[in-house]
């Protein structure tokens, strides 16, 4: 049987090479050997993940291989989000949960990262609606108004993708809706200062960040709302 540190790294290559079958074989060993699914995610399946969003960046992965990698996340995280959602039960799910609109946005159709940051969501008490890829930003809003979602989740792995999470902010504020909702954005080219500029409500650098800002913007729009702002 492997250690700790040898399944989290085989995971991780699994991951790399898109092996659907592999993945749900090695991520149940793990489990029943006694690794946290918390660390399954962190350092075997978003570490995986992230190497194959820089690999596509450099132009050495290619559709065909963020596809399998997509299939190899998605046996995975079918595994260890029942095992999360007990895990994180008795301290990240608390009343500061609401509900998550996510899209990845149009001219784009990459989901490995927006896939996961849902799951975690999902696994600490958020509802979340998918909406899936390459969505336009007029469908993610009027879905964010019809399920009186709290948060917009927009993702998008491609630079030329990333403008129109600025012009998701625009049309909010030329709505008027600007304030009923906060905006978060994630990607592998997304910055804390591109969140900023484009007048985002935040960004983090991996799922378990990403449901800490969420239950932060969650508490700040429930006080604001108490304070009448």
């Amino acid at each position: 049987m492997l250690n700790k540190q040898e399944y989290l790294e085989e995971i991780e290559q699994i991951i790399v090479d898109g092996d659907e079958e592999e993945a749900a074989a090695v991520v149940a060993e793990a489990l029943e050997s006694g690794i946290s699914a918390f660390d399954i995610l962190n350092d075997g399946l978003m570490t995986g993940a992230k190497t194959v969003g820089r690999l596509f960046e450099t132009g050495e992965f290619f559709l065909p291989e963020l596809m399998m990698t997509g299939r190899a996340l998605k046996a995975a995280m079918s595994l260890i989000t029942p095992v999360l959602q007990s895990e994180f039960a008795g301290n990240m799910a608390d009343s500061d949960t609401g509900v998550v609109v996510m899209a990845t946005v149009q001219t784009d159709i990459h989901d490995i990262g927006k896939n996961i940051v849902a799951s975690m969501l999902v696994a600490t008490g958020f509802e979340v609606v998918d909406l899936g890829v390459d969505v336009p930003i007029k469908s993610i809003i009027a879905k964010a108004q019809e399920v009186n979602a709290n948060i917009i989740g927009c993702s998008a792995l491609l630079t030329t993708s990333m403008p129109f999470m600025r012009d998701l902010v625009d049309l909010l504020k030329a709505m008027g809706q600007r304030d009923r909702f906060k905006v978060m954005v994630g990607g592998a080219s997304v910055t804390p200062l591109f969140a900023e500029k484009i007048g985002a409500d935040g960004t983090a650098p991996n799922a378990i960040e990403a449901v800490q800002l969420a239950k932060r913007l969650i508490r700040e729009q429930r006080q604001q709302q108490a304070v009448g702002v």
